[in-house]
């Protein structure tokens, strides 16, 4: 099916100390060009859309060259929230796309085969999403206090991409924006109007840059990825 990626890299990076972790240098590449081209060796995927600050569009538009990227359509400014920008971007894609595609553009690491596996189970279920169990025990906490302890085998944490039927999520959108809800998480959406959505098991290694120590993690990362390769 038809698919639209919409790369959301429009947050402030508060975390990186004001730094814009997207364009911060990993592997050969900087992280957002590392991300698209995850997007770009997907056969699914025939079109990229990138929300970005109106100031770092000139920056990713010559990265995206740079690497070699010829699915990118078209920019998107960021919205004062997650789901504006997601909504900013969605409103560009094609008019045939058959379903989208939601990926943070600080995700460099999610592997091609992953975001095929998730679009294909979006196909069949309406929305899927990227995610992997949860290693620890978790706690519920209230006031200091543990007040629950919910069975690890229900709990997974979610990444992205999370890819839904264009028409679901629409309805999505449009539900929120009725009932002035604002959500950081795109599956929450289709929840809200009783979608199904599939988690899609991704794997560990699909980290989200949030501060400095990120960044070494991920070239790590890539650089086992790469002896991997080599030595098969």
């Amino acid at each position: 099916m038809d698919t639209s990626a919409i790369i959301v890299c429009a947050g402030n990076s508060s975390r990186m100390g004001g730094v814009n972790k997207i364009l911060l240098p990993l592997g050969e590449h900087l992280v957002i060009g590392v991300t698209m081209q995850a997007f770009q060796q997907c056969e699914s995927i025939k079109e990229i859309i990138i929300v970005a600050r109106e100031s770092d569009i000139p920056a990713i538009r010559a990265e995206a060259e740079a690497a070699g990227i010829t699915k990118l359509t078209a920019f998107a400014v960021g919205g004062d929230t997650r789901q504006k920008s997601v909504i900013n971007g969605v409103r560009c894609a094609s008019a045939d796309t058959e379903l989208i595609a939601i990926h943070d553009g600080a995700r460099p690491l999610v592997r091609p085969e992953h975001i095929e596996k998730a679009v294909r189970d979006a196909g069949v279920f309406g929305g899927a999403a990227l995610g992997v169990p949860v290693k620890d025990t978790i706690k519920m906490v209230e006031d200091g206090l543990i007040t629950d302890t919910p069975p690890r085998k229900l709990l997974y944490i979610t990444q992205t991409p999370q890819v839904f039927k264009r028409r679901l999520y629409f309805e999505g959108i449009d539900f929120a924006l009725e009932h002035s809800l604002d959500f950081t998480d795109d599956c929450q959406l289709v929840e809200a109007i009783g979608g199904k959505i599939a988690m899609t098991t991704g794997d560990y290694t699909n980290i989200k840059i949030t501060t400095p120590e990120d960044i070494r993690l991920a070239e790590t990362l890539i650089k086992m990825r790469g002896e991997t390769v080599c030595s098969e």
